[in-house]
């Protein structure tokens, strides 16, 4: 879905951000000492485990948040940073690859655009589960806890539709937006 999308736009020599990959380099990181003080057994040799992170914050709004003000600003300096890189080199575009972007008013006021790539629930959870190994009722607690599919469509000025599109399809989407 998005990952496949954002490929696309590399292709296009757009530069693509992938938050979840500075989510991802700040869990084996300097934030590793916050988390683990904050969520108690989150951590293990020196990384958070994601698995026993989410057991904290699945379901239980007011952690979510403690978390969220823990990794949104170090991701937001992140963000500026490969933004700054980007406009230094010319680039008119630069792709934010921001999974729960429907719930952050902070990343919506950032974009010019927004593309949102759609797929219905069922496809979804059978993605989701595929990909983690989660259980279907484990999947369905957290799209209930993300943004709804309405809500994501309501703030898109593009929709790319990927449902049970091969490849080539997928791409013609987006060679359909207006790319710089």
């Amino acid at each position: 879905g998005k990952s496949t999308t954002a490929n696309l736009f590399k292709k296009h020599g757009v530069p693509v951000y992938d938050a979840d990959q500075t989510v991802h380099d700040l869990y084996s990181g300097r934030i590793v000492p916050l988390i683990e003080a904050t969520f108690p057994g989150s951590t293990k040799d020196g990384v958070v485990d994601r698995a026993k992170l989410s057991t904290h914050v699945v379901g239980h709004p007011d952690k979510l948040k403690a978390l969220e003000a823990i990794v949104h600003p170090l991701v937001a300096q992140e963000t500026e940073r490969q933004t700054q890189a980007a406009q230094a080199q010319g680039h008119a575009w630069v792709v934010f690859d921001v999974p729960l972007l429907a719930q952050s008013t902070r990343w919506q006021g950032r974009c010019d655009k927004i593309l949102v790539i759609d797929c219905s629930i069922d496809t979804q959870v059978q993605r989701v589960m595929a990909r983690n190994g989660l259980s279907a009722e484990e999947v369905h607690r957290i799209i209930a806890a993300q943004s709804s599919r309405e809500q994501r469509l309501a703030i898109a000025d593009w929709v790319i539709l990927n449902e049970g599109l091969d490849l080539s399809a997928l791409q013609a989407q987006v060679d359909a937006l207006p790319l710089p």
